[in-house]
Formats: structure tokens, C-alpha cells, sequence
């Protein structure tokens, strides 16, 4: 039998919902529990079964109920009175419709502690979990509780072993995160994506005694975290341990669930970010897809308090995407490995000196990155943006240190024949050996381009220019000669049809104006805020001798009895402020002008080299090719982004000028046939 016969079967409980007007993005909330109660029930009796099995009929029946419990508890699945004790299922509690409501409720308060928490069984407004108390309560209110658990009691999984039912699990959970997601942020991994994780895992690793730790700090239900264990235990004899943890309440339990069927896996609920229940782990491998785009401010104090170490550098508050690869990091042991699925934003956003390019620059100096994988776009089922693969690596071959490996897999995908949500491919198996094989060789291939680390570090040096005007001048340097003044008495200031001859106010129009403060503060203020020396005739009079900027020539002008001398590329400065009265002063409004040196501060982004002397010189030669204004060296900062576009863009391809012209030649002969037919 394939169990995926039973996907529609249990989809289809979702018709008694639709039927009972219950919104489609509300289904998974109601089918999570009851999927998950089939689950256990499913896998505790058949559980039952292998007990009665093992020890014989004869003997099984002669145990006593405390013996039998300890027997059970033993094998860490869980615990239900009516499975162990009464020999019922949920089928059986369903065939009496009478007291089906007593007899559920005694069935699901049957089970042990923990069990009993996952499901929400009596959830208060703490923490809910699966929150079937709620689930049924909504039930009953719509009148539907028994139909709806008949519905699922249906559903047999006896005869399916672990491995079949987290199958079925992930492909349940994957429609569930195709109509629930409310953002592109919240990923559910496809099966294509976590085999090409696993593949690449598998590359990495080898057959030993040693045990296998992996981890996921953002499981969800566990379909990365479980999926990559059951394709590396189908690869290796290796013996695997799951670790994973999840904030999310629903997510947590199911994963939790699962956790208990399988050898061994430990799955914790909380916050990674803030609480590492796993603080004194580290791990063989670490994957991880977690949250894009979301934003961490509801827990910023308590990220910015940390006391592990964990994070270098804080990212944007707006998207903790290069939190969780930092603490992925962290958990990683003397030659663990990972695979981390992202967003194209931990590739290039934030500029040089950023904590986003800080984090990027970090991890390169450390040497952990090996492999940059573009996935292709529509991978996943509710976005359809690129996504990448960041290969994480503490024991890279020699041949690989200080180098990275950035691999194209744009188009390395098979259409899908139907599509699922967003999702309209797959990295298909032949891709997958592709990539691992790219991974693997560590070559340039047409897909594939090897860099040294620095390739992606650039210089952003500041610098701060000298403006100059048409011939070369600065008013700097007539500053500097001493054959002019900055600051100005003016006895005039004029720009279009306003004049202003009075550079300290002090008395003011009370039929205009409240109080000098407002004069200030209506007239003087934004008048001041609005003139442009660059854009208005704006001119400056010290007695008989004029100042203004020539737009033209880009110059400051000096004029004096009808004379003009050039003043070389400045600024006209004019201020205002308001002043109260003091002691020594009234109450007044002061204008100033002042001639000023056109500073202006620019960086320039120059290629990165790794010996120190090498990038200085670089930096000299770059300056001195390109920059022709005077300037002055200010801060240099180190940079770091991994870009695509750039690596592996490929130029259209321009027809030739002759083409186009006789295509235009013919267009202009049909159209002159076109005219002559109007014409006649």
C-alpha cells in the first residue's frame, strides 16, 4: 500500500469545514490536531501490537497494569488508557453517538502529561500548542465535533511504519503552508530543496562509529529537520541524532510528536534568538531554513543583551536573517558543517561597514564559507523570489581554503506538471547531481566560478572633494593665498525683488506680526531656508562691493566699482537666528553671510586587495586615474557582498546595425504600399 493514497482522504475532511463555513486559511488550525491525534493513536497501537508480539499472547495477558504502564513508558511514545488498558481506538469512542462527547473527552484526558500539552487538551490561555480544546469547542458550536472525528477516525495508519507516516506527514504539512503562510518570510522546505541539502550533506560526510548530530534552530514541524536524517540514514549506516527548536506553538508540537518515534531526537519550544535551548551543543551539522524578512524589535533588548557571544554583529531590526546564521555558526563543532537556506538580502544588503556586510566579512575572515547555490525562481510554494543556499564549511579541503565557490542553479530545475501555490519547479535529480558534482570538483565550469574570498571584499574609500570652477579654481585656495575674507558684513542682501538691509532686527510690524519671535519664525526663518546661491540671483553688497556665484562658470564673483574678479568655485552661506533678551542685549534676529570653500564629501568603491601595501597602492593609483578635483583621504572601510548578477551576467546579444536598418527599410515599403492603397 502507498500511503500517499490517504493525502486526498484526509484533505477531504476539509470539505466538512468548507460545508460548515469555516475559512480556508483557518483549516490547517483545525486539521493539525486531529491529523496529529491519528498519528499517535497509529503508531501507540501498533506500538501495542510489536509489545504483544514480542512477549506472546499468553504472557502479554498474565502482565499487570503497573508492569504493562513501565513497560510502555519505557518505550518513550506516549501513553493512553483506552489504546493500553481498554483496547479502543477513536474508531471505537465514535461508533456510540450518544456518548461519543463523554467518551472523547475521557479518551484524550487517557493520555499521559506530555501527550496531553502537545494536543492543547486543556489549554488555557497560556500555552495552546495544538489547542484541540479550543478546535472542539468550535467544533461542537457548529455542530459538526462528531462528524468531523468520524471523518479522521477513518483514517488508518496502523499498517505504515515511521518513515511512511512522516511522508504523508510532510506532504499535509506542505498544503497546510501553502494556503496558511500569511508572508514570504514564513517557508515551508520543499522535498527537491531538502534533497539537494541532503545530497550536499552526504558529499561532506563519511561512514564512522562516530555519531551524526544534526540541528535545525528554526525546525517549524520538522519536515528539513527529519527529511535530511531519513535521506542521510538512507545513505549511511551512520547513526544520526535531530535536534531541533521552534517558537511557533502548533509547529513545535508536531514536531515534537514526531520526535517521539523516532530513535533519537530532541525538540525543544522557544525562541532560538533569545533562548538556545541547546546552549551547551554543538553539532556535526547544522540546516536551518529560517524566517526572511522578519522582523526581530519585539526581542531587541534582549538580543542586544546577550551574553553568549554568539552574534558579532546586529543586523537591520527589520530582518533577523543573519541573527540565526550567526548563531548557526555558533553551534557548529571544530569541523561541522551546514547548509542554510536564505533570501538574496544576506548576500548584498547593507552597505560597506554595515553589520550586514560586517557579518558577510566576518564569516569570510573565518573561512566557514565554501559554496553560494542560486536556487532557481518558484521553488517554494508561496514566493516566487531566488533563494540560496549558503555551504557552510569548518574542515574544507586544503585546495578550498580561502576560496568560495558561487554556483548558478538558476536553471537547473524541471518544470512541474501542476503547480503547487508559487511553487512551478523542482531541482529535480539530475540537477542534483549537478550541483553536488560542481560542489565537489571545485572547478569553473559555465555554472560554476571559484573565487579567492577577497574577490568579494571591496574598498569603500571617503574622501572629501574640493569643488573648483570651469579654470580649475577653488575659493580654498584664494583662502589660502589670504587675498580674500570668508565671512562677510553685508550692508545688503538682495534676490529677485526682496531686499533685506538690516542684518540685526529688532523691532517688528504689529499689525503683521505677533512678536519677533514670529517674525522669525513665519518670515525670516523660511525665507532664509529658501534661497539658493546656485539657482537665484542671489547677491551680497558690502558697501560698494558686490558677491554672488556664476552658475555658469562655477564661480564665486567679486565686483567692486564695475570691476569683476573670479573667486574660484565656493559657496554664499547665509544664516539666520533668533535671540532672546538678555542682560547685556535685547531680544533681535541676526543674519549672516559667509563665503565658504565648496567642500563635498563622496566615496569611491575600489577593488580589494589582500596584502595591506598592495590595497594602498591600489587605492593611490585608482584616486589618481579618476578623481581630477583636489581632495583629502578620510575614512576607509572594508565591504563584502556576494553578487550574482555580477559574476554570471551574460549581455544580450545586439543585432547587427545592418539588420535593423533593412528591416526598417522594409517596414518603410509596406507602409508607403499601405498609403498608396489609402490614396487610391
Amino acid at each position: 500500500m502507498n500511503i500517499l493514497q490517504y493525502e486526498s482522504k484526509i484533505w477531504a475532511t476539509a470539505d466538512l469545514l468548507r460545508g460548515s463555513g469555516i475559512k480556508e486559511s483557518e483549516w490547517p488550525s483545525y486539521m493539525m490536531p486531529f491529523f496529529a491525534l491519528t498519528m499517535i493513536e497509529s503508531r501507540l497501537v501498533r506500538m501495542f501490537d510489536n509489545l504483544k508480539a514480542e512477549i506472546g499472547e499468553e504472557a502479554f495477558a498474565s502482565i499487570n497494569k503497573d508492569d504493562l504502564y513501565e513497560m510502555i513508558k519505557d518505550q518513550g511514545q506516549g501513553y493512553n488508557i483506552y489504546i493500553f488498558e481498554k483496547n479502543q481506538t477513536l474508531t471505537d469512542i465514535c461508533m456510540n453517538d450518544k456518548s461519543f462527547e463523554i467518551d472523547f473527552d475521557a479518551y484524550l484526558h487517557g493520555f499521559d502529561g506530555e501527550t496531553k500539552d502537545l494536543l492543547g487538551v486543556d489549554a488555557t490561555e497560556g500555552e495552546k500548542f495544538l489547542d484541540i480544546k479550543g478546535i472542539i469547542s468550535k467544533l461542537k458550536a457548529k455542530k459538526v465535533l462528531l462528524g468531523y472525528t468520524k471523518l479522521w477516525s477513518e483514517i488508518d495508519l496502523k499498517p505504515f511504519n515511521n518513515s511512511e507516516i512522516t511522508t504523508l506527514e510532510e506532504h499535509i504539512k506542505r498544503k497546510w503552508a501553502d494556503i496558511s503562510a500569511e508572508t514570504a518570510g514564513e517557508q515551508y522546505t520543499p522535498d527537491d530543496v531538502i534533497a539537494l541539502i541532503a545530497d550536499i550533506i552526504a558529499s561532506k560526510i563519511e561512514e564512522s562509529d562516530k555519531l551524526l548530530k544534526i540541528y535545525d534552530c528554526t525546525c517549524g514541524g520538522g519536515n528539513l529537520l527529519f527529511g535530511v536524517e531519513d535521506r542521510i540514514n538512507a545513505k549511511f549506516k551512520r547513526l544520526t541524532q535531530t535536534y531541533g527548536q521552534d517558537w511557533n506553538d502548533a509547529l513545535y508540537a508536531l514536531a515534537k510528536i514526531e520526535s517521539r518515534f523516532r530513535p533519537d531526537s530532541k525538540i525543544e519550544h522557544g525562541n532560538t534568538l533569545v533562548e538556545d535551548k541547546f546552549y551547551n551543543e554543538e553539532f556535526d551539522v547544522v540546516i536551518a531554513n529560517p524566517p526572511y524578512g522578519v522582523s526581530w524589535k519585539g526581542y531587541q533588548k534582549d538580543i542586544e543583551n546577550d551574553k553568549t557571544d554568539r552574534f558579532k554583529y546586529l543586523p537591520s531590526v527589520s530582518d533577523g536573517q543573519l541573527l540565526f546564521m550567526q548563531h548557526l555558526i555558533s553551534k557548529l563543532d571544530s569541523v561541522g558543517m551546514g547548509v542554510v537556506v536564505h533570501n538574496g538580502s544576506t548576500l548584498f544588503s547593507g552597505e560597506a561597514g554595515s553589520a550586514e556586510s560586517n557579518i558577510r566579512k566576518w564569516m569570510l575572515d573565518s573561512d566557514i564559507v565554501e559554496a553560494v547555490i542560486q536556487l532557481p525562481t518558484d521553488e517554494f510554494f508561496n514566493t516566487g523570489i531566488y533563494t540560496y543556499l549558503w555551504v557552510l564549511n569548518k574542515n574544507k579541503q586544503l585546495q578550498h581554503k580561502d576560496k568560495v565557490i558561487l554556483i548558478n542553479a538558476s536553471e537547473k530545475f524541471k518544470p512541474l506538471k501542476k503547480s503547487k501555490g508559487s511553487k512551478r519547479k523542482e531541482v529535480d535529480e539530475a540537477s542534483r547531481l549537478e550541483i553536488v558534482d560542481a560542489i565537489t570538483q571545485y572547478k569553473d565550469t559555465d555554472y560554476a566560478k571559484v573565487f579567492d574570498k577577497e574577490f568579494f571584499y571591496f574598498n569603500k574609500q571617503t574622501i572629501m572633494l574640493t569643488n573648483i570652477d570651469e579654470y580649475g579654481n577653488s575659493f580654498e585656495a584664494k583662502l589660502k593665498e589670504g587675498k580674500t575674507s570668508e565671512k562677510l558684513i553685508p550692508t545688503k542682501l538682495s534676490v529677485g525683488e526682496r531686499e533685506l538691509t538690516e542684518f540685526v532686527i529688532t523691532n517688528f510690524d504689529a499689525y503683521l506680526f505677533t512678536s519677533l519671535e514670529d517674525v522669525y519664525n513665519q518670515d525670516i526663518k523660511p525665507f532664509i531656508a529658501s534661497l539658493d546661491y546656485r539657482e537665484q540671483p542671489l547677491v551680497v553688497s558690502v558697501n560698494s562691493v558686490k558677491y554672488w556665484f556664476d552658475s555658469g562658470q562655477e564661480t564665486l564673483i567679486k565686483e567692486v566699482n564695475g570691476k569683476q574678479e573670479l573667486l574660484g568655485c565656493g559657496k554664499i552661506a547665509v544664516k539666520s537666528v533668533y535671540k532672546r533678551a538678555n542682560k547685556t542685549q535685547p531680544e533681535r534676529i541676526e543674519i549672516s553671510v559667509e563665503l565658504t570653500p565648496d567642500y563635498e564629501k563622496d566615496y569611491e568603491i575600489i577593488p580589494f586587495y589582500r596584502d595591506a601595501t598592495e590595497n594602498k597602492e591600489a587605492i593611490q593609483i585608482f584616486m589618481t586615474k579618476y578623481i581630477s578635483k583636489p581632495f583629502e583621504f578620510l575614512g576607509n572601510v572594508v565591504g563584502v557582498e556576494l553578487n550574482f548578477n555580477k559574476v554570471f551576467y551574460k549581455p544580450e546579444n545586439l543585432r547587427a546595425v545592418v539588420d535593423i536598418l533593412a528591416e526598417i527599410e522594409l517596414i518603410e515599403n509596406e507602409l508607403k504600399v499601405l498609403e498608396l492603397g489609402l490614396v487610391l
